[in-house]
Parts: C-alpha cells; structure tokens; sequence
C-alpha cells in the first residue's frame, strides 16, 4: 500500500470512527465488549458482534490445545481496539493482535486496557504483508475487517502462507451477498452517506468492502479453500431484514455468516 494513500486512510477512518463515537477513556468500557457497549452509543453494533462472538466461541473456536497438547497460535487480523485479542487470551491462546491502526481509542493504543487483565502481542501491520514466519499459525481470524482488502486472492494467499497445515482462517463479522451487484450497490449508499455527513467519501482505498457468493466460488477454486459456512442467529428483527427490503423494494441487505477456510494441502 502506498505511504500516502494509507496515511489518507487511517486518518479518514479515524475521523469517522471518532464520530461515530468509538472508543473511551475508561479501561471497563473494553473489558465489556463485545456484549455491553457502556457508552450507549453504539450498542445494536455491539449487540450483533457479541453474538458473532459467542457462536464462534461455542460452536467454531477449536479447543484451546491442538492433539499434539501444544497452545494455539492465533492472529486477529484487523484487531482494531484488541476485544476480541483479549477474549481469545482469556481462553489460554497466544495471540497476536494485527492492525495498521495505532489510534488510543479504536486502534490498538486501545488494547493497553487489557494487558493487566489477559496478555497478548500487537503488531501494526498490513494484511498482505503479515509479520509471521512459513506455518507458523493454527489460526487466521479476521475479525469484521477483511472486506478491508483490496484484492482478496492476495491476502488470502498471504494467510495461507502463514497456517500450518491443518491451519484455518475464519472471517466474521463481513457483509456477505448473494449477488455481486447488491455489494456495488451497498458500496454506493455506503459512499453517499459518508460524503453528506462527513464530506468525504472515505474511498481512499479501493476496498472490496463485502463477499458475494460467486466470489467465494471463484476463491475456493482459485486457491483451494474449503469454505464451511455457519450462520448464527441475531434475532428475530434480523431474520425479517430481507422481507421487509423485499416490501421496501429496496436490495437485499447483507448476511453476516461466520466462514470457515481450510486451504488443500
């Protein structure tokens, strides 16, 4: 990524993260998420994340020990402030957190709250450049942040490059379409409404910003990925999303499924 053009990102990213009102002063504002969002802002965001969290953790996370009895070793891709950094290490695992955000309050400069409380690494790095050796992790978890990516066969080469073999990525928390131009579309809205309220259209990356299902067909060829998709339950009033853009006549709103990759061997 250039210099330039990533610096251009972080601080519009920023700004509008700030806006929206992420992030506290105060160490038990991030040792509650991502079940309570104590600053009230934002909690139906936090509401869906916790839920995310709390399926992957019952129903995807492997056990804290691999068979052979060693730990695992984790990168959470695209950590932000560090939650969910901190909800793997309360579980026994080395992490890594990894992201090219080093604000104080949503970037990992955030993540200091935790480190009295479960310890792990931080690393400002990109995705396509990550700072781990040949088959050095069990786990690759991109955490509501991989729609970041500019070109998804690169980055998910880069993180095959860094499993063991045996390894998984997991993507959760990323808009997920059944069709590639209900994504533009999004992408469309998406830009408009940043430009009317903050008067950029925070397009400084050319972000892929959501998978469609052909994508995902086209990635599993591409690079051997065996795609396991699990679909965790937000709510009734999520559930009836699609309905009411279908009465609405508006296009369908994303799915936000837990995607399990394994590359072949």
């Amino acid at each position: 990524m250039l210099a330039a053009t990533r610096q251009r990102f972080v601080e519009d990213y920023t700004r509008i993260r700030h806006a929206e009102g992420r992030g506290s002063r105060e160490a038990a504002y991030y040792l509650a998420l991502p079940y309570r969002d104590l600053s009230g802002r934002l909690q139906d965001q936090w509401t869906i994340r916790g839920r995310s969290y709390r399926y992957l953790e019952r129903r995807v996370l492997p056990p804290v020990e691999t068979r052979a009895g060693r730990l695992l070793r984790i990168a959470d891709l695209g950590a932000g402030n560090g939650w969910m950094s901190y909800r793997l290490a309360l579980r026994g695992h080395f992490v890594t957190a990894v992201d090219i955000l080093a604000d104080e309050l949503d970037g990992l400069g955030a993540a200091r709250h935790y480190q009295p409380h479960a310890a792990f690494e931080r690393v400002h790095a990109e995705f396509d450049s990550l700072p781990f050796g040949d088959a050095s992790l069990d786990l690759a978890v991109f955490n509501a942040s991989i729609h970041y990516s500019q070109d998804y066969r690169r980055t998910l080469a880069e993180t095959r490059r860094c499993l063991r073999p045996g390894g998984c990525l997991l993507i959760v928390d990323s808009p997920i379409y059944r069709r590639r131009e209900h994504g533009e579309r999004m992408k469309e809205e998406r830009h408009r409404q940043f430009e009317q309220t903050y008067g950029f259209a925070s397009d400084a990356l050319a972000s892929i910003e959501y998978f469609d299902e052909e994508t995902l067909r086209d990635l599993a060829r591409d690079l051997g990925i065996r795609w396991k998709t699990y679909k965790p339950w937000y709510g009734l009033a999520w559930a009836l999303r699609p309905w009411k853009a279908r009465w609405n006549r508006k296009r369908p709103p994303s799915r936000f499924w837990i995607l399990e990759g394994r590359f072949a061997a």
